[in-house]
């Protein structure tokens, strides 16, 4: 964990102003560049030394067995793992005939800043080898979010007080070996040498790789070209299978600079040949040689300024949540803003952790900040989906279902998951694709997309759930032997948040078929399938206990045991590391928020008195294990009144990764936790949820914070919402009139003038209580 803070708070920038070897993976993940295609991590322009190598296409993984001690019907039998793709950013460097290692020789000095807005990371060290010779070495990397085959290096040495000889070698590398795992299950598998050479290639400053993956079969080509600046150098190039170099020599006096600009290309394919694949990243590097190194800057900076116009959030009184947020809302569009149907998986291409797969947090973390802010990166992610249909259905049918069911954890499509109780019994990810779709089209009007796939993927997961539930004897329809959100909680019946969120799928499953009825009959929907998805849903069983005035999280779930909280210490959490799941699952104790997490994306069904009972019931149950969970308790803290509180879970949220609350950050980014640090504060401070095809507001600020503004984009509009302790001010800033709710006040906007409105004070309840050694950890 990373003790003291690490980086400089600014508003603009994470800047590192020294280098700690022993938290260099944490910075390798935090420095980390990306366009949802391409991935960088943030290691050293030279390699070395290194906690994690990382360079990954989005897609790109290699399969593997999955073990089992007993065979199983419906086991998955080969799990897929993110492999570390041809490594394009590597640049060594020799000064006198020593190498710029930075465990060797004196570092007088080492800066590195990821700018937010530029959408670089920038890096200055000074050096001193040896035998005292003394450089100054520059960089700037970025990863294009405009030509999404593209990501670039400019690296600039010059002496410092003497004559050097220089020699920079600039590579690609295959195959580059990687350390071990480090026993936590929730990180990737290192898998050797995964890469099988096809073809390499060195001529001039030119380069290419082509290999393909041993097992998955997918051919991948990275390609380069350099440009070089300074005096006179001589360069040479070479190759072999895993390898190609591109080598410059100069001799530099005071003064004078070496630079070289790099130009890197990627490409992958299951399908296409290696002449194919060749020429693909030989075309994609053509048109950046067109740009230049300058125009791929200044098109990167014009890209982010139209994302921050209509994205950006401004929070007063705290300037580590103000940097946090903004490092947030980087890293979740760089998660997907290029990855254009694949899927965007947990870590982003941050890191190898949880083998590079994708999850329901995609649908229900991350997807609400882009469906506001870059809409375009939700379709493409839910096409994503639609293309994995054909798996979803097989599995479905495998289980005796009807309808597509989903994977639990996945690359391509197919169920990842080796344990099933917390893997194919956790059904809500069907529901949570459901929702993603619902939210999409409300948000940006997009019929086209709502008939050609929305459609779809609300049919098929609405047929999952009318053969995966059952109406009893009297006529209630319930869904038993389910996992919910929660991890310590498996094969349930009646999952609160899975009912009430298969309930929304199924009627919005129904009213999408009536309003698309000709691509619904090419479905095979007709108006009597229609008609048992409504009864379905009115006939949903929610459990609830009358004694305590709560709702259940599950049936049955408000009469086990408690868990001994008193009696667990602060080392042995997460639970899951230390305690058998046998005992979690027949105790109340809870992973991660789940009838907490109902009453944010259910909030219609709870009434501000059950939010509140519920919430003092589950609050001193949940522990946290899970980084998902800081955000939604955060939301509904705030709904219920508990303002510090809620304040509390936002800056744990907002830290997650920058203090490495969870002690693996080196992985990769938590990119859900990241994207709820936005919902923190716009769902929860801001009060804001979806109603129809409007948004609601009910604003309340902690009184830490003097001030919150954010931006979000609603169909044709841009509005911007500022709050202060005593008022809230609504500015459309473009678009056509837009009518918004005010703590239920209906409110219509215009361009021509903003709307101002009392913020009412929150209610006062008695504050609940944490499990032991789990109060919000984030300071």
């Amino acid at each position: 964990m990373i003790t003291e803070r690490s980086y400089t708070v600014e508003p603009w920038a994470v800047r590192e102003t020294s280098l700690d070897l022993d938290l260099l993976a944490q910075s390798e993940s935090v420095f980390a560049l990306s366009n949802g295609h391409v991935g960088w991590r943030g290691n050293l322009d030279e390699g070395e030394p290194h906690g994690l190598p990382g360079a990954y296409l989005n897609g790109v993984y290699e399969l593997h067995p999955l073990p089992y001690a007993e065979a199983g019907y419906g086991y998955p039998e080969s799990g897929q793992t993110a492999i570390n793709v041809t490594n394009g950013k590597v640049l060594r460097l020799l000064v006198d005939d020593e190498p710029f290692d930075l465990r060797y020789g004196r570092l007088v000095s080492h800066e590195r800043n990821l700018d937010l807005r530029r959408g670089v990371l920038e890096r200055v060290c000074e050096w001193t080898s040896p035998a005292g010779t003394t450089i100054r070495v520059r960089s700037t990397r970025l990863v294009s979010l405009t030509q999404r085959a593209i990501a670039a290096v400019a690296y600039e040495v010059e002496p410092v007080g003497g004559r050097a000889r220089v020699v920079i070698q600039s590579e690609l590398v295959a195959n580059e070996s990687l350390p071990d795992p480090n026993g936590d299950p929730r990180a990737a598998r290192a898998l050797k040498s995964p890469l099988e050479p096809e073809e390499d290639m060195a001529s001039g400053p030119r380069l290419r790789l082509v290999h393909r993956t041993r097992r998955s079969g997918l051919r991948v080509a990275v390609a380069a070209d350099h440009r070089v600046e300074g005096p006179e150098r001589t360069t040479s190039s070479e190759s072999n299978v895993d390898v190609a170099r591109f080598t410059v020599t100069s001799v530099l006096e005071p003064g004078q600079r070496l630079r070289v600009e790099k130009l890197v290309a990627h490409g992958w394919s299951g399908a296409r040949s290696r002449p194919a694949m060749s020429d693909q990243v030989e075309a994609a590097l053509a048109a950046a040689d067109h740009s230049g190194w300058q125009g791929l800057l200044d098109e990167q900076r014009a890209y982010l300024d139209d994302f921050w116009a209509a994205a950006d959030v401004e929070v007063d009184g705290d300037e580590e949540i103000q940097q946090a947020v903004r490092f947030a809302l980087f890293h979740v569009l760089q998660a997907g803003a290029r990855a254009e149907q694949r899927a965007i998986p947990a870590k982003g291409l941050t890191g190898s952790g949880y083998d590079g797969h994708a999850f329901w947090d995609t649908e229900m973390f991350v997807l609400p900040l882009l469906t506001y802010t870059a809409p375009s990166a939700v379709s493409e992610a839910l096409r994503w989906r639609q293309n994995t249909l054909d798996a979803a259905r097989e599995r479905a049918a495998q289980l005796g279902l009807r309808g597509a069911a989903f994977p639990w954890r996945t690359i391509e499509g197919q169920e990842g998951s080796a344990y099933w109780p917390a893997g194919t019994a956790a059904f809500h990810v069907n529901a949570d694709i459901a929702d993603a779709v619902v939210r999409y089209v409300a948000a940006t009007g997009d019929v086209a997309f709502e008939r050609e796939t929305g459609l779809e993927l609300l049919v098929e997961t609405a047929r999952l759930w009318r053969s995966l539930g059952h109406h009893d004897s009297t006529g209630a329809f319930h869904i038993d032997g389910v996992t919910g959100p929660d991890e310590y909680s498996a094969v349930c019946d009646d999952n609160t948040y899975t009912n009430l969120m298969a309930r929304q799928n199924l009627l919005a499953a129904a009213d999408a078929a009536e309003r698309h009825r000709e691509q619904a009959a090419r479905l095979g929907v007709d108006d009597e399938e229609t008609a048992t998805w409504r009864d379905a849903a009115a006939a949903m069983n929610i459990p609830y206990n009358d004694e305590l005035g709560v709702h259940e999280q599950h049936a049955g779930f408000t009469r086990y045991q408690r868990w001994d909280f008193a009696g667990t210490r602060a080392d042995q959490y997460p639970l899951m590391l230390h305690f058998p799941y046998f005992d979690l699952y027949r105790k109340q104790v809870i992973k991660q928020a789940d009838l907490v997490l109902a009453m944010y994306t259910c909030d219609g069904f709870f009434d501000e008195e059950h939010v509140a009972r519920n919430f003092a019931y589950y609050e001193p149950l949940t522990v946290r294990d899970s980084s998902l969970s800081a955000c939604v308790q955060a939301v509904v803290a705030a709904r219920a009144g508990h303002m510090r509180l809620a304040y509390d879970y936002t800056a744990e949220a907002a830290l997650m990764d920058l203090a490495d609350l969870e002690h693996n950050t080196r992985d990769g980014l938590h990119i859900a936790s990241l994207a709820g640090t936005w919902t923190a504060l716009v769902a929860g401070f801001g009060g804001m949820r979806r109603e129809g095809e409007s948004l609601r507001f009910a604003p309340r600020l902690p009184e830490h914070l003097s001030r919150l503004a954010f931006h979000l984009r609603l169909r044709e509009s841009c509005l911007r919402v500022e709050i202060g302790p005593e008022k809230a001010v609504y500015t459309l800033l473009s678009g056509p009139p837009l009518t918004i709710r005010h703590h239920g006040e209906e409110v219509t906007l215009s361009t021509d003038s903003p709307a101002v409105r009392a913020v009412p004070p929150a209610p006062r309840r008695p504050e609940p209580e944490q499990p032991r050694h789990r109060a919000p950890n984030a300071r």
